[in-house]
This record gives structure tokens, C-alpha cells and sequence, in this order.
């Protein structure tokens, strides 16, 4: 298996990651302008793009995964929800779906909360063990901090709803599972981030602020009390990754 994570001025992180044994390789949450370096690392590394993945319909930057996912042949995906909003062929990924790259599979969580789309993505190495090894969390779970609730919907529900996504889909997964997010510090998509671009379950479980409050309600409380302002943009943004006509 090899990983790739990639970093940008702004905190957004991206990643690439496959099978170098059988040539197959997954692009997750590319920046626009990126596009080529994706390219040159599936040559470096003799491996085709199999799956270009956006973890959620971004707010905060405009996407390059349409690009590359034309520039590579490959399908652009994205949670199965925005096949009716978006103005472009695309594949939509079901909750539980496992793509196959090889001897590294990739297991589809639905997480809504941050946005109604947000997905998170469970990896194995299966010449390693069945069991998962890492998940990248999109903008559902960052290392210090958790998604803000404000750019799909009305807060507090959106709140609930990572609640509700952290505590039943992440929350119980092993605590070994290395954690890999869609930002980290200098991004706007949450409050509170480190620096730090990965962490394990069990590091967040003891220190992240928000994992530590098991009440619903006192959950949403603490996390719409401390939301940051508007990404700068953020309606001509969206417009463009939904890929609205100009």
C-alpha cells in the first residue's frame, strides 16, 4: 500500500492512496490547481486513478476532483444524496459500498452533519489484516475539533446530526484506527484544529473537547456556541463544486 497526504496553505488536506501491486489508486478531496500533481505522483508510483472521491460538496474552496477524474478517466464520486443537485455526471456512493483498489479496500461511512453529503472512508490493507487501519473523516472529525454545523442547514440540527454521526458510526470503531481529516489548523471549516494533520481514535476520545460531551443537547450547545465566520466566497464556491451554470 502506499499514502500520500498532501497539504495547503489554507489547512485543507487532500489525499492519495492504493495498491502499487496492482496498479490502483484513490484521489480524496482535491483542491483545485492540484490536479497535476495527483497525476505525476500515479506515475511515479505506475498506478491508475481508479476512484476520485469528494468527502462532501466543499464550502470552503473550489473542488478539483471533476477535473481530475476527467483528466484520469475515472469516476468522479460522491455521496448518493447529490445526484439531484449537482449539474454533472457523477457516481453515487452508497452508505457501506466497499471499493475494491487492489489489495487496499475502501469502506463508504455516511456521516451528515457538516454537511447532508459528508462521507467518511474506512481503509484496509488486506495483505496487512481485514481489520480497518485508517479512516480519512472529511470535515466530520479533525484532529482538536469536529465539523461546524452551519453550511447545510439550520445549526442546531446539523449539530445533532454529527452527534448522532460520531457517536454511531465513528465513535465505535477501534480505537487503534489512525484518523487522517479533510483540514487542520488555519481552516475555517471548524474551530479549535491542531496543527497536527492526523491523530488516532483513541487520542481524540481523551482530548478532543467535543468527544468528551456524551449529552445530545449539551453537545449542540457547545458546538453552535463557537462557530467561525463564513467561508470568504462561500456561495460562488459552492455554486461552482455543485457546478451550477455561470
Amino acid at each position: 500500500m502506499f499514502f500520500r497526504q498532501r497539504s495547503s496553505a489554507d489547512g485543507t488536506l487532500s489525499y492519495f492512496y492504493g495498491c502499487g501491486g496492482k496498479g490502483l489508486a484513490v484521489a480524496v478531496d482535491v483542491v483545485a490547481g492540484d490536479e497535476g500533481w495527483f497525476l505525476e505522483e500515479a506515475r511515479k508510483a505506475g498506478v491508475c486513478i481508479a476512484f476520485v472521491i469528494d468527502t462532501h460538496i466543499h464550502a470552503d474552496h473550489l473542488s478539483g476532483g471533476r477535473s481530475l477524474a476527467m483528466q484520469a478517466n475515472a469516476p468522479y464520486c460522491l455521496h448518493e444524496i447529490d445526484a439531484g443537485k449537482v449539474h454533472f455526471p457523477m457516481r453515487g456512493l452508497l452508505d457501506g459500498e466497499i471499493l475494491e483498489t487492489g489489495n487496499v479496500v475502501t469502506k463508504v461511512l455516511h456521516t451528515p452533519g457538516h454537511t447532508p453529503d459528508s462521507i467518511c472512508l474506512l481503509v484496509s490493507d488486506l495483505r496487512r489484516s481485514p481489520d480497518p487501519w485508517f479512516i480519512l473523516t472529511g470535515d466530520t472529525l479533525f484532529v482538536g475539533g469536529v465539523g461546524r454545523p452551519d453550511l447545510g442547514g439550520t445549526p442546531e440540527t446539523m449539530a445533532g446530526q454529527i452527534f448522532d454521526s460520531l457517536h454511531e458510526r465513528l465513535l465505535t470503531l477501534p480505537d487503534t484506527l489512525e484518523i487522517f481529516p479533510g483540514h487542520a489548523a488555519g481552516s475555517v471549516c471548524g474551530a479549535g484544529l491542531s496543527g497536527k494533520p492526523s491523530s488516532t481514535l483513541a487520542f481524540e476520545k481523551r482530548w478532543d473537547p467535543y468527544l468528551s460531551i456524551t449529552d445530545r443537547e449539551a453537545f449542540i450547545q457547545a458546538l453552535t456556541a463557537h462557530i467561525p465566520g463564513r467561508p470568504a466566497e462561500m456561495d460562488q464556491v459552492v455554486a461552482a463544486n455543485l457546478g451550477v451554470p455561470a
